[in-house]
């Protein structure tokens, strides 16, 4: 009962919350004299202190309408052009002229681990002024009624290789820390198919590939607990009246605990110091907005996907050992021959630590040494492998520079295979 009794509380603060919400704007108003005074913006910030902390996070938005090509302005639309029932296919169609010729296909597929797509709205952005984006918008498992059926680790490899069908030929395609596992599988069955459409390289970002490499907290927790553990104390049914009712489900707002709690005293000093800007009004509380307004917004995920990737990936191991089924058919990423592979990882990365990642370099045998790539970004962490300044300057470049000399289409100039800034292999 306990997700129940999680929306029962939600519900109870409502009132609260909105006569918070008011007596916020109420302090807060330049009409109102006490606004412009110590007493009044501490009145006026407590609140809003009150209001975020105790209100559920909805989906944020990309917001991204435009991006620069060149030294031109062009517009971006965002529009669904591929939907199941757990996942739509979001394409950011850009207005460039005719002239340009066709940028290379890029299918991002964002993490299901709790947060929604939005949080790759970095990598998105840094990507569009040189590529085609598409990106995987997972849905929320709690608005997802029972009807449509179960959606496990199997499916999340079938919608891979579904939405690859669906782009065609010369579509490259990156993973974002925990796809890299599925995301790998979807291309060992398609090579091993002999499919044509399989992808023409494969950036894998931050993915527990094996995660016996360097374990951090995160895998160490799942080595140390078994997975009845895991069924009976995070798994609970959808309450009513959301449209997954009664589905199993691994609640977000479980998720937020697990992640707050790994860097809690941060999370402390971030409010503490929100607070304090807020009462001396100096204009720097919106980035701890934005920060947050993503961080705290959450999805559940389905508890056969949860717990089938927690058994497979960071029990078992079952990948780098070569025991990974897919539709009861053993996954051989020794089958993996014409996707050419670029690995990225973070020096300090706390969720899947150094040499995790490149572990797919081992394990996928037959990809041709010029078809293949490790690159190792210095002082960053799990976040700063996909976002963020760094990212934007050392890492996003490489990716392009990767897709464009291993596109289908046409022949490439070599990229250097030792970049200043980094360490590469």
């Amino acid at each position: 009962m306990f997700y129940q009794l999680y929306e029962l509380n939600h519900a109870a603060m409502a009132p609260f919350r909105a006569a918070a919400d008011i007596m916020r704007f109420a302090y807060a108003n330049p009409m109102n004299p006490f606004s412009n005074t110590p007493f009044g913006r501490t009145i006026a910030a407590s609140l809003e202190m009150f209001e975020r902390t105790t209100r559920r996070y909805g989906k944020p938005e990309f917001g991204l309408k435009q991006t620069t090509i060149g030294d031109k302005t062009v517009s971006v639309r965002e529009e669904v052009v591929w939907s199941r029932p757990f996942c739509n296919l979001l394409h950011f169609a850009r207005s460039v002229p005719a002239a340009r010729g066709n940028d290379p296909r890029i299918l991002i597929v964002a993490p299901m681990s709790g947060h929604y797509a939005t949080l790759l709205r970095g990598t998105v952005e840094a990507l569009l002024p040189s590529a085609d984006i598409y990106i995987t918008d997972w849905i929320d498992a709690r608005m997802v009624p029972m009807t449509e059926g179960t959606f496990d680790f199997d499916d999340y490899v079938d919608y891979v290789i579904e939405m690859l069908h669906f782009l065609g030929h010369d579509t490259h395609v990156i993973a974002v820390c925990q796809p890299s596992v599925p995301v790998l599988a979807a291309a060992a069955v398609m090579e091993e198919a002999k499919d044509p459409l399989s992808p023409a390289s494969m950036t894998l970002m931050g993915g527990p590939i094996d995660t016996r490499i360097n374990p951090t907290a995160v895998n160490k927790l799942a080595q140390e607990r078994s997975l009845q553990w895991f069924s009976d104390n995070v798994i609970m049914n959808v309450p009513w009246p959301q449209p997954g009712f009664m589905r199993p489900v691994y609640p977000g707002f479980l998720q937020l605990s697990g992640f707050m709690s790994m860097n809690l005293d941060r999370h402390l000093v971030a409010h503490k110091e929100f607070f304090m800007h807020l009462v001396k009004n100096d204009g720097e509380p919106e980035r701890h907005r934005d920060f947050y307004d993503e961080y705290l917004a959450v999805m559940d995920l389905t508890a056969e996907f949860y717990l089938q990737t927690v058994e497979e990936v960071f029990i078992k191991h079952s990948l780098p050992k070569g025991e990974l089924m897919h539709r009861g058919k053993r996954v051989d990423p020794a089958a993996i021959r014409n996707v050419a592979l670029l690995t990225v990882e973070g020096e300090n990365d706390d969720i899947s630590g150094v040499g995790q990642t490149m572990a797919a370099q081992t394990i996928c045998v037959n990809i041709p040494e010029d078809m293949r790539m490790h690159y190792l970004q210095p002082d960053v962490g799990h976040y700063g492998v996909f976002n963020g300044s760094r990212f934007r300057r050392e890492i996003a470049p490489r990716i392009i520079d990767f897709v464009h000399q291993h596109s289908r289409s046409a022949v490439k100039p070599p990229i250097p295979r030792v970049i200043k800034g980094g360490r590469t292999g």
